[in-house]
């Protein structure tokens, strides 16, 4: 199951198990049944620690548990974690065999408190960028805790109950028979649902903190980029983030990141977030910035959050980055994650043999469309301009595929459902006026970005899109506040130039520092 290149790479891995651990199968006859079972063979050929039996004990068939010997803590995967999965195996068998994770000690200890039994089951996909981090904070909350347990579920292989459930979109957590959230989710935000006191806790802290020389606000490669710059200049650095990594989690595949010919989102993410955690930056996850006061007497600019509490900064660079635009049409709030969609690699599985449309004809469009071609029954991709604004190469494989129909000059109007999920499109024709009925299951909105900048309004200058009017060394029309990144008029979002704009900010924000902080000139003695 696992080529040799592969094997020699696990078995390295298998050599920090601390204690044993069982691979408890529950199988049937199956193609895939029999696939699980060769590689929990392999796995267990590479380590003495490591028994494999088969138990078939659980009513899913094929899965599996990973059990600490002799004891209640497991880790569970109804499918086979291969994939964008295969790093979540990995973890699982290291954490059960007792090897430390990489966490923080604040958030373990609250993980260990909780009380109550919670049985968490994540309907995911293979090919889902956004699943593994879900998957792995809880796999290794399982394992901290034994009252809760977690199953990670291929969605794609369990299709009865991904239909009897009507899941739409993963990762999709259910918590003890109920839905529990949608979407990418991080140790620390599951704990802020699972223990209500969380949030006035973290807020509590935050209120206490002094001053900071610089705050970054947003935690995407800009926000990286400003941290790392500022925190090597010796000065106090902080950042507050809503999610770190920001829309790089949700980007699939990364090839013009200069210096790797390939590489993936999250992957990136995590080594942005390891490299600012290298220096002494006080790094303050799930805040959401909600208003920013120019400077007072006191010279020191204040930043707002929802939870109530606030920041306080000798300077600010806002790196806050965007998120994916909607249409704006009705039916497309309502049946979000119902049908509606904004992550083709994510959620396309989901559509096997079904009727989708893509919204979008630029290259982000284009490429879902080409993608999904591959899985769904159909696709009509829908752009409102007269003609597609895709790379050529990729428009020449769009028109290749059988199973694609292309609107143009189409102006999608209303999204239709049943109350429970997607039904069809109505289209406009731009041209004739004309407007018509799609039936399909599935709508991925692909039509770019929308920049994350509402509660700047009326606090620093803002263009009619909302993006942030910068000049060439990042400085807002607010002394003292710089910004960076997608959230700003720098004309090309890219990751690489995030960075480099985050590093120019920060440069800039340690400049003004200089500059404010000089003693006043003294006067001439007669």
């Amino acid at each position: 199951m696992l080529d040799e290149s592969l094997k020699s790479q696990l078995a390295a891995y298998l050599e920090r198990l601390q204690q044993p651990i069982r691979l408890e199968a529950s199988l049937d006859e199956s193609d895939a049944a029999r696939e699980l079972e060769a590689l929990l063979r392999d796995i267990a050929t590479l380590s003495d620690k490591v028994e494999y039996v088969r138990t078939d004990d659980d009513a899913r068939k094929p899965s599996f548990a990973i059990v600490r010997a002799g004891t209640d803590i497991d880790v569970r995967f109804a499918g086979i974690p291969l994939g964008h999965e295969f790093t979540s195996l990995v973890l699982a068998l290291l954490w059960v065999g007792g090897h430390p994770p990489k966490i923080e000690d604040d958030v373990a200890h609250q993980v260990r408190e909780l009380e109550g039994e919670f049985r968490f089951e994540t309907y995911m996909s293979l090919s889902c960028q956004s699943c593994p981090d879900t998957v792995q904070a809880l796999s290794l909350m399982s394992v901290l805790n034994p009252n809760i347990k977690h199953v990670a579920i291929d969605g794609a292989l369990y299709q009865a109950e991904v239909e009897a459930r009507g899941i739409m979109s993963v990762p999709t957590i259910y918590l003890n028979g109920q839905p529990f959230d949608q979407g990418r989710l991080t140790i620390e935000q599951i704990l802020a649902k699972l223990d209500t006191g969380a949030a006035s806790r973290a807020a509590e802290s935050i209120a206490k903190k002094d001053a900071f020389d610089v705050l970054v606000v947003g935690g995407g490669p800009a926000g990286a980029a400003a941290a790392i710059y500022a925190a090597r200049k010796g000065i106090r650095t902080g950042v507050a983030a809503e999610r770190f990594g920001g829309q790089v989690l949700d980007t699939m595949a990364i090839e013009n990141f200069v210096s790797m010919s390939y590489t993936e989102g999250p992957k990136l993410a995590t080594a942005l977030e390891q490299h600012v955690r290298d220096y002494e930056v006080d790094v303050m996850n799930l805040q959401r910035a909600s208003k920013l006061h120019p400077a007072g007497n006191d010279g020191l600019i204040t930043v707002d959050l929802e939870n109530g509490a606030s920041l306080k900064a000798k300077s600010v660079i806002v790196t806050t980055g965007a998120r994916w635009r909607q249409m704006g049409v009705p039916g497309e709030e309502q049946y979000r994650n119902k049908g509606v969609a904004y992550c083709p690699h994510c959620d396309g599985p989901l559509f096997k043999g079904k009727r989708v449309a893509v919204i979008g004809g630029g290259n982000s469009g284009v490429e879902a469309a080409i993608d999904l071609a591959g899985i769904v029954a159909h696709v009509t991709l829908i752009e409102f301009d007269s003609k597609l604004r895709a790379d050529d190469v990729l428009q020449r494989k769009l028109r290749s595929l059988s199973n694609v129909d292309v609107i143009t000059s189409g102006q999608t109007t209303e999204v239709l459902g049943d109350g429970a999920k997607v039904t069809g499109l109505v289209v406009k024709d731009r041209a004739s006026g004309e407007s018509r009925t799609i039936e399909l299951e599935g709508v991925f909105v692909q039509i770019g970005l929308l920049p994350n900048t509402e509660w700047l309004k009326g606090a620093v200058e803002l263009t009619p899109r909302g993006e942030i009017v910068i000049d060439d060394r990042g400085a807002t029309s607010v002394p003292g506040v710089f910004a960076a990144g997608d959230a700003t008029t720098v004309p090309y979002k890219q990751i690489v130039i995030a960075m480099g704009a985050g590093a120019t900010a920060a440069l800039s924000a340690f400049d003004h520092l200089i500059r404010t902080s000089a003693p006043a000139e003294q006067a001439q003695a007669a």
